[in-house]
């Protein structure tokens, strides 16, 4: 009961002492007035909600950072009684500072400024057996894995005196995968195979690279298994592979908690212009910057054709084997969207129990915006094994991190490492394309 029912209700309790204190018709009407007003107003709210029915349907569960992900509601009467207005209220997870509303009905459709994607829809004179349809866009800001509903209902009677709830327990769940920016120009790493050693140099694993068929043994997957050589021979003939010479990429992703960054004097304030149109902001957080470069990155070297592998330990361990196609670029996104920097170990830690991982020849992409000795144990390390790291420098300072963290990129570049920096509202499209590079170390640059 509303504080509009309330009132109602004290003053037809007023109007009953009136007419038995005076006796008079005037009070005996007002009586009559509060009295069907209360009933009809209640009986009508029962039955504003009777019949209807809402059906939720999103044009994919799976959208990107920057992108629209749009819906389609409909709204059906299937009593006999009309409806005067219904008011669908969502509840779903997916955060969304900008989102379209509509209002159907009274053909006005506009921006609204909501927290969340809490947005309302009110549909006015919905007759008997008739539907309403719409479309509710959402620019999806933050990666992540968010619940899509449920819904609820809210109507009433014409004064607001009962109003009346009902949910829509429907749900599903949408994942937002990370923002990717074009890169034009980065240097494409080669291993140090060279196509003559690359023959003579064998491995168990499938690349696409075939070197000989031999007789089957005991153990050989089917799929090394070479059917024209097999047929001719009248025996199992499998396929030996050689070495990729162009080498794998790893892109190995510092998601530990205490390197993580979050600029909090300007995150209030940019919160709310995160989405602007025609441009998305990253979040002022320094593994949003790194998860961003990865992304980034990894797509760009699938596009190349190249093999891409991931490994980053957050609250989970994120570790995919190097690979190429279709299939690979959507198993790198959909690990790094869900991806929390909330991990225990360091670099190093996790560059010793992975190592093993890692062939001989392979460029490994580190991104951290960890400082000091470890980082550079990591890349020493790497450069010993015969693999070759670049660095991918978060400048941890500009994301509210410790101040004394400028040394890193110039010990990198000396040991010969290329380095790129990118700092707190850089652009990241500039800062990882070869032709705004600015900050890449001159020794970095002759060490390749």
């Amino acid at each position: 009961m509303t504080s509009r029912a309330r009132v109602v209700v004290a003053l037809f309790t007023v109007s009953i002492l009136g007419a038995f204190i005076t006796g008079r018709d005037l009070f005996y009407n007002l009586v009559y007035l509060w009295g069907f007003l209360l009933v009809s107003s209640y009986t009508w709210a029962r039955l504003t909600l009777l019949g209807v029915r809402l059906e939720r349907e999103a044009f994919s569960t799976r959208a990107q950072v920057g992108q629209l992900f749009t819906e389609r509601f409909t709204l059906v009467n299937e009593s006999r009684i009309p409806k005067i207005w219904i008011e669908a209220r969502d509840k779903s997870e997916l955060p969304g500072y900008k989102v379209t509303s509509t209002v159907a009905g009274l053909g006005r459709r506009g921006l609204d400024d909501r927290s969340g994607h809490r947005a309302s829809t009110v549909t006015i004179n919905l007759g008997s057996h008739h539907r309403r349809t719409w479309i509710q866009r959402t620019v999806c800001t933050r990666r992540g894995r968010y619940r899509i509903g449920p819904l609820e209902l809210h109507s009433g009677d014409l004064f607001g005196l009962f109003p009346v709830k009902r949910d829509v327990p429907s749900s599903q769940h949408l994942l937002v995968l990370p923002m990717v920016v074009p890169i034009r120009r980065f240097s494409t790493p080669t291993g140090r195979i060279s196509g003559g050693e690359a023959i003579r140099k064998r491995t168990h694993q499938v690349t696409p690279n075939v070197a000989s068929v031999r007789d089957y043994s005991a153990g050989d997957n089917l799929n090394r298994i070479h059917w024209p050589s097999t047929a001719k021979r009248q025996r199992l003939i499998v396929k030996e592979f050689e070495l990729d010479p162009q080498g794998e990429v790893w892109l190995l992703l510092d998601a530990a908690r205490k390197n993580r960054y979050v600029k909090t004097d300007r995150l209030d304030q940019d919160e709310r212009s995160v989405w602007i149109v025609g441009e998305t902001r990253l979040p002022l957080a320094s593994d949003e910057y790194g998860i961003a470069a990865a992304a980034s990155l990894g797509i760009h070297f699938l596009d190349l054709d190249r093999s891409v592998g991931l490994i980053a330990y957050g609250d989970a361990r994120h570790v995919i084997q190097p690979d190429r196609g279709e299939a690979q670029r959507y198993r790198l996104l959909e690990s790094l969207a869900v991806l929390n920097a909330d991990g225990v170990h360091d670099l190093d830690q996790v560059l010793r129990v992975e190592y093993p991982r890692i062939p001989r020849g392979s460029t490994v992409i580190v991104i951290t915006a960890a400082a000091g000795p470890v980082v550079m144990g990591v890349l020493r390390r790497l450069i010993i094994g015969d693999r070759r790291p670049i660095l991918i420098s978060l400048d941890a300072s500009t994301f509210g991190g410790p101040e004394d963290t400028n040394a890193l990129p110039s010990a990198a570049g000396r040991e010969g490492v290329p380095v790129i920096e990118v700092r707190c509202g850089d652009s990241l499209e500039d800062a990882l394309n070869l032709s705004s590079r600015r900050r890449l170390r001159p020794t970095a640059v002759q060490g390749r």
